[in-house]
């Protein structure tokens, strides 16, 4: 191998991700439609007394903030979600439920419903994510896969509230998510 192809290579992982945080790489832009997004931060959901880690999430907005209520204001943004373990479904779906019901969308139950039928079993490694579209909605993929889309922007700004606002699942989350850890 000659040396420029050597150098380039060693180049394009630093060039290509943005930010990592125990162990996870991520991109530091990304497109929801036709929009650039930007990493805004990256946070850790821990679950448990033990706080065992559960996944890593990046929050990529149009302009990067460290406010919630920014966040959760209508334009595009995307949360990825890269697992550190393996999380069952089941766990998943009453996650998202209690998500909604602690940040006020219980009124939202069908399009809970819709989004936790898109939700599978995810073992270490994968990667799923939510992107909110404004017109559009929110756009569910696992595995790269598209999932469907849930309607509303006010079901994007409660989904956005639970991993930002003040009911979040854990500080490390919240804080890393909104570029403050």
């Amino acid at each position: 191998m000659n040396r420029a192809v050597f150098l380039g290579l060693m180049l394009v992982p630093a060039v290509a991700f943005g930010s990592t945080r125990e162990g996870v790489s991520m991109k530091d832009s990304d497109k929801v439609g036709k929009t650039k997004v930007v990493l805004n931060g990256m946070g850790i959901r821990q679950a448990t007394v033990f706080n065992v880690n559960v996944y890593v999430a990046g929050l990529y907005l149009e302009a990067k903030t460290k406010d919630p209520g920014e966040v959760t204001k209508d334009g595009a943004k995307k949360i990825l979600f890269h697992f550190v373990r393996d999380v069952d479904l089941d766990d998943l779906q009453d996650a998202f439920e209690a998500g909604f019901d602690k940040n006020g969308g219980g009124s939202m139950g069908a399009r809970v419903k819709k989004l936790n039928a898109m939700m599978q079993d995810m073992k270490e490694g994968q990667r799923m994510s939510l992107s909110y579209e404004p017109g559009v909605g929110t756009t569910v993929f696992v595995l790269g896969k598209k999932k469907g889309v849930i309607e509303g922007a006010d079901f994007a700004k409660v989904l956005f509230t639970i991993f930002v606002g003040p009911k979040a699942p854990n500080k490390l989350l919240r804080d890393g998510m909104l570029g403050k850890a």
